[in-house]
């Protein structure tokens, strides 16, 4: 009965190719790499898939380097001024 259950469970998981492509156009709109590409460029869902991963490590980057720096500068400022209760606020 258990099988049956996981079966059932992962099958209403499955998404359909519609859904699939909606879901790969969605992310087109989202990636700077491709959006800027001229509609009529095919670019395959595995490419979408790959740049959206690559966009995210970027973000990530980013955000870390933002967070250093935040830091950096909370570290040079005096800790009951109101510019360190901004910078707190921004790390939090």
């Amino acid at each position: 009965m258990s099988n049956r259950r996981s079966r059932q469970s992962s099958s209403t998981l499955r998404i359909s190719d519609d859904q699939m492509i909606d879901l790969v156009s969605k992310l087109r709109l989202l990636l700077p790499e491709i959006r800027e590409r001229r509609r009529s460029d095919k670019v395959s869902a595995s490419k979408v898939l790959q740049e959206t991963c690559n966009y995210i490590r970027k973000l990530h980057r980013e955000v870390d380097n933002l967070s250093d720096r935040l830091s950096q500068l909370l570290d040079s400022v005096d800790e009951d001024s109101q510019e360190a209760a901004v910078i707190r606020s921004l790390l939090m």
